[in-house]
């Protein structure tokens, strides 16, 4: 999926394991399949997972990453009724994979991209409460740090422009430029950050019977725009379900679109990024975008309660 991607193999995670965790010596090593685009994913026993970075990068700058996650999916512990996971180590580099690692508590239950909640009004009301407790995490002063989604749409221009030019041949670009031409003015007001996961993703959504039954990849918890989590309304539910959770969470307007285009942001670059080496993924990209331009696209003109039409 990257350039010079790391190959990971049970073989070798059993080895760093044993070497440096040896109470563990006794648990199985499993490779989990995994859409995820980040981390190669193995189950430890039955109750851990290791996860192992798939970009090269530098050891102490990817320490100092999974610190931070680790940091942050401990934050989300107990914090709301949903399982999320507990960090538990971090591994250091060894025969076989050159860069740190992390483990987790094993979190079970099947992915939305396998078991699609998006009909299902109950799953969207048990969103609707998992974006709400994070919201009501303290942001203890911290403000959007700058990097990612989450900030000002326009400092997405560029990647958008890249996402255009290399989606000419996959999807009505013309229509699409003239939708993020809306997006991107979407005006942020005086809403100060909150917190969010920041990746509400159908991968990091497990499903049970139809009702949310986890959510993984919480390393990502951090302050940022309001709308950013409301994502999920786009990459995980159907129409109706989509009206429930905004009704659940109260959203105005302004805070529904600009949820809207912070999904926009990110489908555009999941369909073609990933069109060859994780379809799947690419595929969640393009329903996300089907949603958007299926939904009447209204935005509030600045200063009025109005809305404005589809410009496509």
């Amino acid at each position: 999926m990257h350039a010079n991607q790391l190959t990971v193999s049970p073989e070798t995670v059993r080895g760093l394991v044993d070497d440096q965790f040896p109470q563990w010596r006794g648990m199985a090593v499993r490779s989990v399949a995994s859409q995820g685009t980040v981390n190669a994913i193995f189950r430890v026993g039955d109750h851990l997972a290791a996860r192992f970075p798939l970009q090269p990068g530098d050891v102490e700058a990817t320490r100092r990453w999974l610190q931070a996650e680790a940091e942050a999916t401990g934050e989300l512990v107990g914090r709301t009724r949903f399982p999320t996971p507990e960090p538990v180590a971090l591994g250091n580099p060894g025969p076989g994979y050159p860069l740190p690692w992390s483990v987790q508590t094993w979190i079970p239950g099947v992915v939305a991209s396998d078991d699609d909640p998006g009909e299902s009004t109950a799953f969207a009301h048990d969103l609707a409460e998992f974006i709400d407790d994070v919201r009501a995490i303290d942001t203890r002063g911290r403000t959007f740090d700058g990097s990612g989604r989450g900030g000002n749409l326009q400092a997405h221009d560029g990647w958008m422009e890249t996402c255009f030019r290399h989606s000419e041949q996959l999807l009505d670009v013309a229509r699409l430029r003239r939708i993020w031409a809306a997006m991107r003015n979407l005006p942020r007001g005086e809403t100060k950050d909150v917190m969010n996961h920041g990746d509400l993703i159908p991968d990091n959504v497990l499903v049970s019977g139809g009702r949310l039954a986890g959510v993984l990849d919480v390393g990502g918890l951090g302050p940022a725009d309001p709308a950013l989590d409301l994502v999920g309304a786009w990459h995980l539910l159907g129409a109706g379900p989509r009206r429930t959770l905004r009704e659940d969470l109260g959203c105005d307007d302004l805070e529904w679109q600009r949820g809207k285009a912070w999904a926009f942001v990110q489908a555009m670059g999941l369909v073609w990024y990933y069109r060859e080496s994780n379809p799947a993924m690419s595929r969640t990209g393009r329903r996300t975008l089907e949603r958007i331009v299926t939904d009447a696209w209204r935005v509030p003109p600045r200063g009025s309660s109005r809305s404005v039409a589809d410009p496509g």
